[in-house]
């Protein structure tokens, strides 16, 4: 999304300084190994890199912190859970059956952990032709809403399958930067506003 690279450089403190674009800090396991070494890691060792990029960064002032995990149930999502006072969970899934389940799953764990899921989100829900702008429901229409309901929760927006998404991205200039004025931006930027309307207000 950011298109960031390099090794993070150490604090006084010898802590991580996260890489930054956009007045954003973004901290990746990515930053800390080869950039086509695979990350093969299993149990303890996934535990300890969490707590690393967790408490052995300096990121400084934050108004959000948030942490994009794999799908799954598993050592990542648990430690994450666990370790530290997650304030909210957002499920991003696609409308096919197979990343459903995943999705489905992801949620129930959330709450057999007690952390709030703020909602769904449906990824890649339509695609319109840039010649003919015919809209295709590649991945399917409403499987995300229909999940929704089945778990009680409401869908927080739906973001497009769009080639100029990719692109930006690619480019290190998200899409609300870039064309902030596009239906693109203004779905992202809809999503954002309704979670952060689930979130409690921070102390002052």
């Amino acid at each position: 999304m950011m298109n960031l690279k390099g090794n993070p450089e150490l604090s006084p403190k010898n802590l991580m300084r996260p890489l930054k674009n956009y007045g954003i800090a973004c901290m990746s396991m990515g930053f800390l190994v080869e950039e086509t070494a695979p990350v093969v890691w299993r149990g303890l060792m996934v535990m300890s890199a969490i707590e690393k990029l967790l408490r052995q960064v300096d990121w400084g002032q934050l108004d959000y912190l948030v942490i994009d995990m794999p799908p799954g149930t598993g050592d990542v999502q648990l430690s994450v859970s666990q370790n530290i006072p997650v304030t909210g969970a957002v499920i991003v899934s696609t409308p096919q059956d197979i990343a459903l389940l995943d999705a489905h799953k992801g949620a129930e764990m959330f709450r057999k952990v007690h952390v709030p899921v703020l909602g769904l989100v449906q990824n890649m829900s339509v695609f319109q032709c840039p010649k003919c702008k015919h809209e295709t429901h590649i991945f399917g229409a409403d499987g995300v809403r229909d999940l929704a309901k089945t778990l009680g929760l409401d869908v927080l927006g739906d973001i497009p399958l769009h080639v100029n998404i990719r692109e930006t991205c690619d480019a290190g200039q998200p899409i609300v930067i870039s064309q902030p004025q596009s239906d693109m931006a203004k779905a992202y930027l809809r999503i954002a506003t309704e979670i952060v309307k689930r979130l409690p207000t921070p102390p002052a």
